[in-house]
């Protein structure tokens, strides 16, 4: 365990350089068109929360935390008009940044890989819950929509 505190404690310091790096990866990327249209401030915000507490989304916080949270999220996103398909690979991007991250610190310590496994296990399991919860919140967002229009067409 205490290499993964360590392995999130470092995570947790460098939270800002890797929402940084995240917001320029989403701008980037062509499957995120959506993002490009005044989201990046708000994605550097709730990314470099998500890195800034990683301690506390994965040894202090139950499931039931993570889908409220990305819930709200795949909500909001559904308001703001970004594409399902681009929320998911945003969530992608933000791990994908963290694992690049981790994979080049860890390679200058290859004697303490083993204990970090289990913190890349609980990282993995962390954003697949939170691909789950903003897919879902995405989703009841979309079926409100829906029913708005049927109430208001009927």
């Amino acid at each position: 365990m205490l290499h993964t505190y360590r392995l999130v404690r470092l995570i947790e310091t460098h939270s800002e350089e890797l929402a940084n790096r995240l917001v320029e990866k989403v701008q980037a990327s062509p499957l995120t068109h959506a993002y490009e249209k005044a989201l990046g401030a708000e994605l550097r915000q709730r990314v470099h929360e998500i890195y800034l507490h990683l301690g506390e989304w994965l040894l202090g916080r139950r499931d039931v935390d993570i889908e409220r949270r990305y819930t709200e999220i795949g909500a909001r996103r559904f308001h703001q008009g970004v594409p399902l398909c681009e929320l998911v690979w945003a969530i992608v991007l933000t791990k994908e940044i963290m694992w690049e991250f981790l994979k080049d610190t860890i390679l200058e310590r290859q004697e303490e890989v083993a204990g970090e496994l289990e913190a890349l296990e609980l990282i993995g399991q962390f954003f697949d819950r939170a691909i789950y919860s903003a897919t879902k919140g995405y989703e009841n967002a979309l079926t409100a929509e829906h029913a708005r229009e049927i109430a208001k067409a009927g």
